[in-house]
């Protein structure tokens, strides 16, 4: 009971936290931004001059344009509701953590804060957590309880799997998810093999990635000799962090990393928000949302 009480006061208190920041920060950019995403067939129309070649109904004009020697168009309306999938990586690096919190605390509180968006804007909202393996699915849904279900399973899922594959998780989505959603990959990307998924999600969605970051993993402080644990998959080994060499062999494939990382999202046009552990990840949101406004010509 104990326990309980205190996760129950753990989630209040991130609902609390986040909750006015969405009201401070994001105050209609959420909706401005995704709005218009999805879009749903209405009818048929004749051509008009200003239509989009590529919305014509070839099958219809040819059936009716020899009569009447017109072209058709489809006619769309803009969905009022969207669909927001959270995406999160729960493998056993995300438990890492060299400052106050874990890699997998601010994914917590990212998440919350998007899913308090989505619920404050009357959109759906679900939970893809996986490891090795898809660990658990919850399919979108509306409403404040909703939500902090959500957030619950974040927190305090606890993972089979050590390992990550995102892959797997991307096939598991497109399989799952038939509509297009707005999509939200928060994982420290320490996967291989995942570019063809990520293409193909990205296409059939609005993917976002949002990568984790922790200093620690960029360098290396010199603390003598150490022994190193891979949280995923439980190999040790002993670093000379004395060694400038070593140092530096270290940042230098971080850096490697970050770079083919970069690459994998530009080549699958997905977008990204970086967010770090030592550093406060709301205006690396803020800043994500400001750009697609721009990108999109919407003004706040």
């Amino acid at each position: 009971m104990d326990n309980t009480r205190e996760i129950l006061k753990k989630i209040r208190r991130l609902e609390l936290r986040t909750r006015a920041r969405v009201e401070a920060a994001f105050s209609g950019q959420y909706r401005s931004v995704f709005k218009g995403r999805g879009m749903n067939f209405e009818e048929v129309r004749e051509y008009q001059a200003g239509d989009e070649v590529r919305f014509i109904e070839w099958n219809v004009t040819a059936r009716l344009g020899e009569v009447r020697g017109e072209a058709y168009v489809k006619k769309f309306t803009e969905e009022r509701e969207l669909t927001v999938l959270l995406m999160v990586d729960i493998s056993g690096s995300g438990d890492f953590g060299s400052v106050e919190q874990s890699k997998r605390e601010l994914a917590a509180e990212a998440a919350c804060v998007l899913a308090f968006s989505a619920i404050r804007n009357n959109d759906k909202v679900g939970l893809l957590l996986f490891s090795d393996h898809v660990e658990l699915f919850i399919p979108p849904l509306r409403g404040r309880r909703h939500a902090l279900r959500i957030i619950r399973e974040i927190l305090f899922f606890q993972a089979k799997g050590r390992g990550t594959d995102i892959a797997g998780a991307l096939e598991r989505l497109n399989r799952l998810i038939h509509r297009r959603s707005v999509v939200f990959l928060v994982s420290d990307f320490q996967a291989e093999d995942y570019s063809k998924q990520l293409s193909i999600a990205g296409r059939r969605h609005d993917l976002v990635a949002m990568t984790l970051v922790d200093p620690r993993e960029e360098t290396l402080p010199d603390m003598g000799t150490v022994r190193l644990e891979d949280a995923e998959t439980g190999e040790i080994l002993e670093v000379a962090t004395g060694s400038a060499v070593v140092r530096e062999a270290y940042a230098a494939a971080a850096v490697k990393r970050a770079e083919k990382l970069s690459q994998e999202l530009r080549r699958a046009s997905v977008d990204r928000v970086s967010l770090r552990t030592d550093r406060d990840w709301l205006p690396a949101l803020q800043t994500f949302f400001k750009n697609r406004e721009r990108r999109a010509g919407v003004k706040a």
